[in-house]
């Protein structure tokens, strides 16, 4: 893989803010980033892996080098958090109301957050488990809160915790980006080292009790993974990030990945990737822009990134569902289990493609359909480069 620098040409800078006064170059159209979609579908396999790990689908040697693989999965999530701020600071109009911007961002997840509800009642029926969540529960569940109170944090489909880390992400983001257009370079930077600062000293403190409650499924706890993201992309817009390359940064998520089960379980995790996978997502947008290749760009990936957030959402559901047919925890040996996984696999991606195909992207129209063109996305200055990645 060629080393990708991510030094972007560069421009003399004119105030913080002086790219988003400039005009939009002909034609209003963005340059996409197909890598960052494509590393969608990565983390969210890690994801299944951590839960195909949990659910002790593999037993003997071959149980063993999946918890070697899998174990520090739920990463993934944070990947999910750094690349959803660096995308909307990316997408983002200096224009945009923020009425407008919750709108779509209501429409973007919650069709598919609904329909994985509706999924997980029916799963629980048919294994006869009607044990179902307090109409309490239920409505911080679908009002996107429920994270924030521990005992209730997994209620109905156990993977909307993190959607309800980015309800909160989403509320404050207009304030946020607000704030980053009205900070130079130095002023985002600092910004950058108070929320990497915040990060390791939650951190520490979650790895030994200090708090009262686990930082893990936490908003508050998240935002500064969010931010990170935010500020990353800031840095591309306004000319001034000097990250390492594509390699640099690669090699240094991988180590910190398998870092992860050295330190306490929980939050704690977030310290060890929180370098590379901040430094991985600018890189690999800068390689896209510049037109260097990367791993993540195929039209195969991309298409499977564009399916992550429905198959994220459902395959834990799956998984469940499989217990009636295969039992708690069946540690079948190597052949055995890797059917059983492809197999769970298979459905979890035909229930994303139905779901994206179906529900998510039919009903977004819907809710966008007849907006203003101010709702929609414009194109950025000839600086601020920027990309329609999905998030």
């Amino acid at each position: 893989m060629t080393t990708a620098t991510t030094r972007t040409p560069r421009t003399p800078p004119a105030g913080p803010d002086a790219a988003t006064a400039r005009s939009s170059p002909p034609g209003g159209v963005r340059p996409s980033l197909p890598s960052l979609t494509g590393l969608r579908w990565v983390a969210a396999l890690l994801v299944f892996g951590l839960h195909i790990n949990n659910f002790g689908y593999l037993g003997g040697q071959a149980g063993r080098l999946v918890s070697w693989a899998f174990t520090p999965g739920g990463t993934g999530v944070s990947f999910f958090f750094i690349l959803s701020g660096f995308v909307l600071t990316w997408s983002a109009r200096p224009g945009d109301r923020a009425p407008g911007f919750w709108r779509r961002r209501i429409a973007r997840v919650y069709p598919v957050h609904l329909a994985t509800a509706l999924i997980a009642v029916t799963v629980a029926f048919a294994m006869g488990k009607p044990a179902l969540p307090t109409w309490k529960q239920t409505l911080a569940n679908l009002s996107l809160v429920h994270s924030w109170w521990q005992p209730w944090w997994q209620t109905l489909n156990p993977v909307s915790w993190s959607l309800a880390c980015e309800a909160f992400f989403y509320a404050l983001f207009p304030a946020l980006f607000w704030l980053l257009r009205r900070l130079d370079a130095r002023g985002t930077l600092v910004l950058g080292g108070v929320a990497v600062t915040v990060a390791l000293c939650l951190a520490w403190a979650d790895a030994h009790h200090w708090l009262d409650q686990p930082l893990y499924s936490l908003p508050a706890a998240r935002l500064p993974e969010f931010v990170l993201g935010t500020v990353t992309a800031r840095l591309v817009l306004l000319d001034r990030w000097r990250g390492p390359g594509l390699e640099g940064s690669l090699a240094l998520a991988i180590l910190g990945y398998f870092l992860v089960p050295q330190v306490a379980p929980g939050y704690a995790a977030t310290s060890c990737t929180l370098a590379g996978f901040t430094l991985l997502i600018p890189a690999a947008a800068v390689a896209d822009l510049r037109g260097l290749p990367t791993l993540w760009r195929g039209r195969r990936l991309v298409r499977l990134g564009e399916l992550s957030f429905a198959f994220y959402m459902v395959h834990l559901l799956v998984l469940r569902a499989g217990i009636a047919v295969l039992g708690d925890k069946p540690r079948f040996g190597a052949a055995a289990g890797i059917g059983v996984t492809v197999a769970a696999f298979t459905v979890s991606l035909g229930l994303s493609w139905a779901l994206f195909e179906g529900v998510e992207r039919p009903v977004r129209r819907l809710l966008l359909r007849g907006r203003r063109p101010a709702d929609r996305p414009v194109a950025p200055s000839p600086k601020e480069s920027v990309a329609a990645a999905r998030d």
